[in-house]
């Protein structure tokens, strides 16, 4: 028993510590590049031992490199396809073997697909389900797999990335992205309310519309001159993000800092949404 307003460590297990991020093991998905990359980076600057996971090899190798170059702790990368369960669970274990017990996970892999927008009527249902697969399937693949390794460690935290498109809608109109962006929020509001006995957060993080790939490059083209305007204007703060500020966001939510954090999402969009 604590008095109200009185601390109690026991709750925060293991990450009473500082920020609650030096030495602890974080697993970054979708690290090949852009938002991931900038989040990996981010938390090994911060002293967390970072290992990177993506499909996307080529790319890994640039952010293992750039891991090296914080100085942190351990910076690692692992190819691995998330839709995958197996693979996952197998990637996983082998962390938490080598690594040490994961206390950290970012759920960062996902994205278009190379999609665009077609009418509803019009949508392959084998397109749907890849999105959705690579969205929303692999967050919960990769909860699922992190979890028994967090309740052993005592505690831990999970930050899932969502997006604008899951809050309101699709700027480039993809039924699939958003639906399954949307169904990443609700699935971190069920867990934070499952895993929180376990000392397990889990908060959500939306970001806006931000340059930070080919595909985002190539979405940003497609609007246009007059689409862009637009789309600045209806931010308050008028102008794009960058994933660095979206790292940044996430390392809070990772933090003790953010110790009483739990089923919350994040808009981190320069006041372009406001649905607090």
């Amino acid at each position: 028993m604590t008095d109200e307003g009185t601390a109690d460590a026991g709750a925060i297990g293991p990450q009473v510590a500082g920020s609650g991020l030096a030495d602890v093991v974080a697993i970054v998905t979708g690290a090949a590049h852009g938002i991931g990359r900038a989040i990996a980076v981010t938390l090994a600057a911060s002293g967390a031992s970072v290992v990177g996971c993506d499909i996307e090899r080529e790319g890994l190798a640039e952010t293992e490199a750039a891991l090296a170059r914080t100085g942190g702790p351990t910076g690692l990368t692992v190819a691995l396809d998330t839709t995958d369960p197996e693979a996952v669970t197998a990637a996983v274990d082998r962390v938490a073997r080598t690594a040490g017990p994961v206390g950290l996970l970012v759920n960062s892999a996902g994205g278009v697909g190379g999609q665009t927008m077609r009418p509803v009527d019009e949508v392959d249902p084998a397109a749907w389900r890849h999105l959705v697969a690579i969205n929303l399937d692999g967050t919960f693949h990769c909860v699922r797999a992190v979890v028994p390794h967090m309740r052993r460690r005592g505690g831990g935290a999970i930050v899932n990335i969502s997006s604008g498109a899951g809050r309101t809608f699709s700027l480039t109109g993809i039924q699939a992205y958003a639906a399954a962006k949307a169904g990443v929020i609700g699935l971190t509001r069920q867990l934070a309310k499952e895993l929180g006995p376990a000392g397990i957060r889990v908060n959500c993080v939306a970001p806006g519309f931000v340059r930070s790939n080919p595909t985002t490059e190539r979405q940003w083209e497609a609007m246009g001159p007059a689409g862009q305007s637009a789309l600045l204007e209806a931010i308050a703060l008028r102008r794009l993000g960058r994933a660095e500020e979206i790292a940044s966001a996430v390392r809070f939510l990772l933090s003790n800092d953010a110790a009483y954090i739990t089923g919350q999402t994040i808009g981190v969009d320069g006041g372009n949404i406001m649905l607090g």
